[in-house]
């Protein structure tokens, strides 16, 4: 006949419109004809015992109990049918914006989509049936729950969010209508960008910017008033875009907004202001760098974007094979110096954080010296410099030798003393990385000369140069073939080398692409970017001639003669590999005086 209370529960489930069945099986027995150890189960019991949790619950917590294995238990106990995985393409999410997301993380559940007038919603246990219950009074529909692995439901809960989410537009459009709200008073924090759809409208036009920009692969965020409009852009790929224009009455307060979450004085308006905003996005960590400046019409705001956790992998920047498997083995030296150069925003700091998450192991001591830093590195040792205490480049890079390192990265080479610093470093048994704001690799030796720094002591320190740039990187889903002729070739400011070379490229197999834009990209024909390198190893005979005050365009020529790819070269290389166009190449190359062209 049954147990009268899961009859009961059976029929009052039914009744309120959640359509399930529910079975006569133990939780423990269950869980022990799947194996599970009394141990265990025991020390679960315990947990939720202290806690006063759930032993579902608890179970969920022990690392040693399969998600999957919890989650099939559950369904031959209560006879709601399990997903093993949930689609997020075919989430419906008008149905994941009916709640918030705290809500929907805190309960473990997620509506998925519509099924003949029934809405499947998925949850992890038998306490997220309290919340259909209550989903299904909000919708006027009724609901099926399946039961899907916790940490399946939660990674979809936080996609299916991060779908649901809405532009910065659409927000302002919304915010618009709102009519005589006093938006000033709108200011609270929220934990989650995503938290409350029903959020102050400012909170909810200034999370949904954030988001959208997260969502775009922004770098930047610029907020810039003019005199009749307020402007809002994003950096995607190193371009700027137009993104949304919102009233200039809301200035003040979208300012407001982003010095409160920023721990800015939203009082002072006359100074600029520094700050870092750690947030969350979908669970996943988000910091920005925000930097407020006045000018005529109000405060200009810029937000740099910084993933955590994100992964540094040399593979993964771009290098062609020859170049990577010089620079892998210059980064391996016990001393001198390698210098990365480029203008901001190259990627340089990308390149040197991958270099040192290659080297770095236990019996390495890595320390660096940055301003600012952007990333946390594992196992690293970070110092920011800080000038108004006297803590530079130079004075920190003297501290840093009195903490026996073996490998140093030095932010930025930006005076004599520091350059010196640098190269008693590289003397006297460390290995020094470093960046330098010069077009090409060649120029890194007068730019050090220039500093002060005598020739001798240049060419015995430097042991590498590395020049880069970044370039966009087609849409592989609208990108399509291109063969350009040799007056487009010519008006691009490509020389006679640069075309013949780029003509053998083609006969050996190469394809040119150009952009197109379609959805995917957001109408730019580029999605992400890599990087062009320019390598130049120092040798006894670029030593000499650093030596001897050979300029910038004798010691190119050498290391070219020697098998060194110059920026506009490997740009050209990438172009045939069908990795970017050359409308980008000529782009980022523009100030390159290669002997390519000459």
């Amino acid at each position: 006949m049954g147990n009268p209370v899961q009859l009961r529960a059976n029929s009052l489930w039914t009744a309120k419109g959640i359509d399930m069945a529910v079975r006569r099986i133990s939780l423990e027995a269950a869980l022990r004809r799947k194996g599970l150890p009394a141990g265990l189960l025991l020390e679960a019991r315990k947990q939720a015992e202290k806690t006063g949790d759930l032993l579902v619950r608890s179970l969920f917590r022990m690392e040693s109990v399969s998600p999957r294995m919890l989650c099939q238990v559950l369904s031959d106990i209560s006879g709601i049918p399990m997903r093993e995985s949930i689609d997020i393409e075919q989430v419906d999410v008008d149905l994941v914006r009916a709640l918030p997301l705290a809500l929907a993380r805190d309960l473990g559940i997620l509506p998925l989509w519509q099924e003949d007038d029934v809405v499947v919603v998925a949850i992890a246990d038998m306490a997220g049936l309290q919340a259909v219950d209550d989903l299904r009074l909000k919708l006027g529909r009724r609901c099926r729950p399946v039961l899907a692995p916790h940490d399946t439901l939660r990674d979809a809960i936080n996609r299916a969010f991060d779908k649901a989410s809405r532009t910065a537009s659409a927000v302002m459009e919304e915010i618009e209508d709102e009519a005589g709200e006093d938006l000033a008073d709108d200011l609270m924090l929220q934990p989650d960008l995503l938290d409350d759809p029903n959020q102050a409208p400012i909170i909810r036009f200034v999370n949904s910017l954030l988001t959208q920009a997260i969502k775009d692969r922004a770098s930047d965020i610029h907020v810039e008033p003019f005199e009749k409009e307020l402007v809002v852009r994003f950096r995607i790929d190193g371009v700027l875009y137009e993104i949304v224009k919102p009233p200039p009455r809301l200035q003040a307060s979208i300012v407001s907004r982003v010095k409160i979450m920023a721990g800015l004085n939203i009082a002072e308006k006359r100074i600029p202001q520094d700050g870092r905003i750690r947030t969350r996005m979908a669970g996943r960590e988000i910091d920005l760098r925000v930097s407020t400046l006045p000018v005529r019409h109000g405060e200009r705001v810029v937000m740099r974007i910084l993933e955590k956790g994100k992964v540094f992998n040399l593979e993964q920047v771009g290098m062609g094979s020859d170049t990577l498997s010089y620079f892998r083995r210059m980064i391996r030296l016990p001393h001198g110096i390698l210098l990365v150069t480029g203008p901001t925003g190259s990627g340089k700091t990308t390149t040197l954080y991958s270099a040192l998450s290659e080297i770095n192991s236990p019996d390495k001591n890595i320390i660096t010296i940055e301003d600012p830093i952007e990333y946390e590195l594992r196992g690293i040792g970070q110092t920011q410099v800080n000038p108004k205490i006297d803590l530079t480049f130079a004075s920190t890079l003297r501290s840093h030798l009195r903490q026996d390192p073996d490998v140093i990265l030095v932010g930025e080479i930006r005076d004599r003393e520091t350059a010196d610093n640098a190269v008693q470093a590289s003397l006297t048994g460390h290995l020094v990385f470093s960046t330098l704001h010069t077009n090409d690799a060649p120029t890194a030796f007068s730019r050090l000369v220039d500093m002060g720094v005598e020739p001798f002591l240049v060419s015995s320190s430097l042991v590498a140069v590395l020049a880069q740039r970044l370039v966009r990187r087609l849409c592989p889903v609208c990108k399509e073939p291109h063969t350009p002729g040799t007056r487009e070739l010519l008006n691009l400011g490509l020389g006679k080398n640069a075309i013949s070379t780029l003509e053998q490229s083609r006969a050996g197999g190469g394809q040119v692409f150009r952009a197109r834009g379609c959805a995917e990209c957001l109408d730019t024909g580029y999605s992400g970017r890599t990087g062009i390198y320019e390598l130049l190893v120092v040798d006894d005979e670029i030593r000499s001639m650093v030596t001897a005050g050979a300029n910038a365009g004798q010691i190119k020529r050498a290391a070219i003669s020697k098998g060194m790819l110059a920026l506009r070269h490997d740009g050209l290389r990438k172009v045939v590999e069908g990795v970017t166009s050359l409308d980008e190449v000529v782009r980022v190359t523009q100030e390159e005086l290669s002997e390519l062209e000459q």
